[in-house]
C-alpha cells in the first residue's frame, strides 16, 4: 500500500458518533463510532485514526446510512445520507473523545 497523504487523512474523520448504541458498543466491545467522509476507504479510516489519537487499530467495519425522507406540510424532501465507521482498538487502547483534539 502506498504511503497516504496526511493532509486527506485529516479530512477523513469527520465527528464522533454520540448516541444510545455507540455508548454501548463502545463499553462492550471496545469499539468507537465515528462519521466519516463518503469516499473514505478502510485503509484511510485506520490510519487517520491512528495518526490522530495515537493509538493501534485492530479492525474497521463501515457502514452507509441511508438518507430519510422528511415532510414538512405539503413539501417533501430528503435528509443527506452518511457513511460511519465501527473502529476496534486493539487490547488496551483507548480514546478519550473529550480529550481529543
Amino acid at each position: 500500500m502506498t504511503q497516504l497523504n496526511e493532509d486527506r487523512l485529516l479530512q477523513v474523520l469527520l465527528a464522533p458518533v454520540i448516541s444510545e448504541k455507540s455508548t454501548m458498543v463502545a463499553e462492550k466491545n471496545e469499539q468507537v463510532v465515528f462519521r466519516v467522509a463518503s469516499d473514505a476507504t478502510k485503509p484511510e479510516i485506520k490510519a487517520a485514526v491512528e495518526l490522530l489519537f495515537k493509538v493501534q487499530v485492530e479492525s474497521v467495519q463501515v457502514s452507509n446510512v441511508k438518507p430519510k425522507q422528511k415532510r414538512f406540510g405539503r413539501s417533501t424532501g430528503w435528509r443527506k445520507g452518511w457513511k460511519k465507521a465501527y473502529v476496534a482498538l486493539k487490547p488496551g487502547q483507548e480514546i478519550d473523545l473529550q480529550a481529543a483534539p
